[in-house]
């Protein structure tokens, strides 16, 4: 073999050599291209957040159990805290759907809104929710924060309403999640805009149980307790009258992400067609008093409707 055929052999192999080490180059970025794939697929799903309330719980999974029904892929980010963390999350694409409550949601965003008809919060939501969020059409039912206070209270200072409680001579102190003291319908608010001067003790359970406790005890007169709770009701409270609307409408309102369009979008929309205040207290009695977990309300809920 003379050096010349040496050198043309010794060319092709290397030739050959390279070739082989650029197709194993492209087939050792495989597992990339299906990590991209993956992560492609995976931004399809859908995220429904809750609130750490059981009732804000609840109309997350009847969303849930309706977009999984029509064939999306959802998973569940419940119980995560209150406005100040879930919100920052929803505007970073953490969570695509959100039960919300329209008047406090407003409030949120734009502190200086006048709003007070259920019309006009709305209105206003569609300019006061940040980029990539807006609220889908509200449903009937309300779920408020309200002064609520017990019957002898109520019987023994002549109170039924929010303008009553200026005259009562004896210290007061509202009951509430700590985050209620800054609110604007919180004690501050109750002040300049009945002139009542009342204390705060945090009670951490959105006026469940500890609530009811602190109310019936007399630890606490006034209590921040949701309107659609069923212990208003069970223990014979009496929410006080607010004709100053110091307490804006609070429609449930889902909020969603630029990902929830179309079908998905509309789903939600049927669900919240359905819920009317006296369901939601009802769904909320199915937690409280039967002891039932959320899917089973749930579900139990969508089928009655005719949703699953």
């Amino acid at each position: 073999m003379t050096t010349a055929t040496r050198l043309r052999l010794g060319i092709a192999a290397a030739l050959a050599v390279g070739a082989v080490a650029a197709l194993t180059g492209c087939s050792s970025s495989s597992p990339i291209a299906g990590s991209s794939a993956s992560s492609a697929a995976g931004s399809s799903t859908i995220v429904v957040g809750s609130q750490q309330y059981y009732s804000n719980e609840i109309i997350a999974e009847l969303y849930s159990q309706v977009l999984e029904h029509d064939g999306y892929d959802v998973k569940r980010n419940f119980n995560i805290g209150q406005r100040e963390v879930y919100l920052p999350q929803m505007q970073k694409g953490a969570i695509d759907v959100m039960p919300e409550y329209s008047g406090n949601l407003l409030q949120y965003y734009d502190k200086k809104s006048t709003a007070s008809s259920p019309a006009e919060i709305a209105a206003g939501l569609k300019s006061a929710l940040p980029s990539g969020i807006r609220a889908l059409p509200a449903a009937a039912a309300t779920d408020q924060d309200s002064y609520t206070v017990t019957k002898q209270f109520s019987q023994q200072n002549h109170v039924t309403s929010l303008a009553d409680l200026k005259d009562v001579s004896t210290k007061l102190t509202v009951g509430g999640n700590s985050e209620f003291q800054a609110r604007p319908y919180g004690p501050n608010g109750l002040k300049s805009t009945y002139g009542a001067t009342v204390g705060f003790t945090a009670i951490e359970d959105s006026g469940g149980a500890l609530t009811v406790k602190a109310l019936k005890d007399g630890t606490v007169q006034l209590a921040d307790i949701y309107s659609a709770d069923p212990s208003i009701k069970a223990n014979d409270f009496v929410t006080l009258k607010d004709p100053k609307h110091l307490i804006l409408p609070q429609n449930v309102t889902p909020i969603v992400s630029k990902k929830v369009t179309g079908k998905a979008a509309t789903d939600i929309e049927k669900v919240d067609k359905a819920l009317t205040t006296s369901a939601l207290i009802q769904l909320n009695t199915e937690s409280t008093v039967d002891k039932e977990k959320s899917a089973q309300i749930a579900k139990k809920f969508l089928t009655d409707k005719g949703l699953l």
